[in-house]
């Protein structure tokens, strides 16, 4: 694969880093992009390279802002010649009561978990189009689909993004370009540090495989979901363990 190049946002830990090391094991040039960790994001880069002779590419800049998006996506195009797979994962969360949001951390979670999906793939689109083919997978949530206490904000960017990714599917698919969702369940990244071990411990508790999943297992069930067969695309796959 190392003729085929991937585009990862939000790659410095967690679901990014585990989807990187994905990809770069199955072969793909990487560039991986960051909000704020950029020696982070360069560390994993050169591990990526020398562990798999791939070439890499790190990429600082805020996903929610288009501009940004439309400079790294220029710059990965540039050093690439193509981006054949957009991974659109930056996301945060925030927990709260609905009524105690502010405006401003409406405005964060809404430019960084949907108009980052938005912006980024906008800036990639025209050469997809033109070259007649391409893969996006955007990474959501359970929430998504289901709604979470205390993470109305949070649930609420990700229903958009499934909805957007279903439409984007029947939009773009007479274009040769498949567009699906991965939505994950509990995986054990940072953003479930606001959870105390008791809270983890009983939250594993009803999820049937008893576990969170890894971010090395979400890696590469975003993988497969990039590299299925054509014919497939505007799905919106669960990957929870059973717990929904």
């Amino acid at each position: 694969m190392k003729d085929h190049n991937v585009l990862i946002t939000g790659a410095s830990r967690g679901i990014g880093k585990g989807t990187a090391q994905a990809f770069a094991k199955a072969g793909y040039n990487v560039a991986l992009t960051c909000h704020s960790s950029r020696e982070m994001l360069e560390e994993e880069a050169a591990a990526l390279h020398k562990k798999y002779g791939v070439t890499t590419l790190a990429l600082q800049g805020d996903a929610g802002k288009k501009a940004d998006c439309l400079r790294m996506a220029q710059a990965a195009q540039k050093a690439f010649g193509r981006i054949d797979t957009l991974v659109n994962n930056a996301g945060i969360s925030i927990v709260g009561l609905f009524q105690d949001l502010s405006e401003e951390e409406w405005e964060r979670i809404c430019h960084t978990n949907l108009f980052s999906v938005i912006y980024m793939t906008q800036a990639l689109l025209p050469d997809m189009i033109k070259r007649g083919h391409g893969t996006i997978v955007n990474v959501s949530s359970v929430f998504g689909i289901y709604g979470a206490s205390c993470e109305a904000a949070y649930s609420a960017t990700k229903g958009a993004v499934n909805a957007l990714t279903r439409s984007l599917g029947k939009e773009l698919a007479p274009s040769g370009i498949r567009v699906n969702a991965a939505c994950f369940g509990a995986i054990d990244t940072q953003m479930n540090d606001n959870l105390s071990q008791d809270e983890k411990n009983a939250l594993a508790e009803e999820i049937p495989l008893g576990r969170f999943a890894t971010p090395a297992e979400a890696g590469d069930f975003i993988l497969r979901t990039a590299q299925a067969p054509d014919y497939f695309t505007g799905q919106v796959l669960q990957f929870d363990g059973g717990w929904i």
